[in-house]
């Protein structure tokens, strides 16, 4: 049985990516959304969140490359002299792995971001990070930690199998996968320890900002058994912050093609959010959640 989960980051970023989710979701293949809970239109996010029942909503750690949810003056260790997150990983990786006063900071802003998520009284379906930084060890141990106070059952593993690319497209290189599966690997074997469910598979690495229709149909065409993930970036136009090389409409367009579309009729396959595939038990037992039988339009 394949099951897939369709998400799009940046949730609150800008109303253009918030126009996009809703359109996606109304009448595309768009499951779930990961929100930014300190970004400009976080609250037009939430306010869409809540008309739309079906959407299932995930927190999307911020942590770089954006504001932080606690004053600057709380997490110095983290922000540059604009009181925003710094722009280098591995800058701010070095500083936490060194300074238990930033890993203070950031075990602060993790647990206020959570605790932004559940004022907005939506239900937590997963979480993940941007720029998936949460592969840096620290990071992860954290969110998993801290998010199981706050009902966390799942997570995104940013695992990438290129053989499943290369269907698509033969060209496309192995290295880039190789580099972090490593960490991935290890996120993964220490998040299904702490009982988070996660997909077996995560596609939208090598190709952000970058989904086409060809490459989400045939991606989803060759969908191997099991729990797989698709991630996008679908906006309806340019925004404050985008990134330059993004072509976040072609990438709103792929989630409502017709033959991208006509791709998850497939009777194997089971369309849906993270607490959609946690199983009936779990499901009965989350504040009134009920699974997806079909999210086609």
């Amino acid at each position: 049985m394949k099951r897939l989960i369709v998400t799009a980051d940046d949730f609150g970023a800008a109303r253009e990516v918030n126009d996009a989710v809703e359109t996606a979701h109304r009448g595309g293949i768009l499951t779930a959304a990961s929100l930014m809970v300190a970004a400009p239109a976080a609250a037009d996010a939430v306010a869409r969140a809540r008309r739309l029942p079906s959407l299932r909503v995930g927190l999307h750690v911020v942590l770089v490359e954006g504001a932080p949810v606690l004053p600057a003056a709380a997490v110095t260790h983290l922000v540059d002299g604009n009181g925003v997150f710094r722009s280098s990983m591995a800058a701010l990786g070095t500083v936490i792995s060194c300074s238990a006063h930033a890993r203070r900071q950031l075990a602060a802003e993790i647990t206020a971001q959570f605790e932004s998520f559940r004022a907005t009284g939506l239900t937590l379906d997963h979480c993940n990070a941007h720029k998936h930084f949460h592969l840096h060890p620290l990071v992860g141990g954290l969110i998993a930690a801290i998010g199981a106070r706050f009902g966390l059952r799942a997570a995104r593993i940013p695992l990438e199998p290129a053989q499943v690319l290369r269907k698509i497209e033969r060209r496309t290189p192995w290295a880039p996968a190789l580099l972090t599966a490593p960490c991935a690997l290890l996120l993964r074997r220490r998040l299904r320890a702490a009982g988070l469910l996660t997909p077996d598979r995560v596609f939208g690495l090598r190709w952000s900002g970058r989904m086409t229709r060809q490459r989400l149909a045939g991606l989803i065409r060759h969908l191997p058994d099991g729990l797989s993930e698709i991630y996008l970036h679908p906006a309806t136009g340019p925004f404050a912050g985008a990134a330059p090389d993004y072509h976040y409409r072609e990438e709103l367009d792929a989630l409502m093609a017709p033959e991208v579309i006509a791709a998850c009729r497939d009777p194997s396959l089971r369309l849906g959010g993270f607490g959609d595939f946690l199983g009936a038990a779990t499901e009965r037992a989350s504040r009134g959640v009920t699974p997806n039988r079909s999210l086609l339009p």
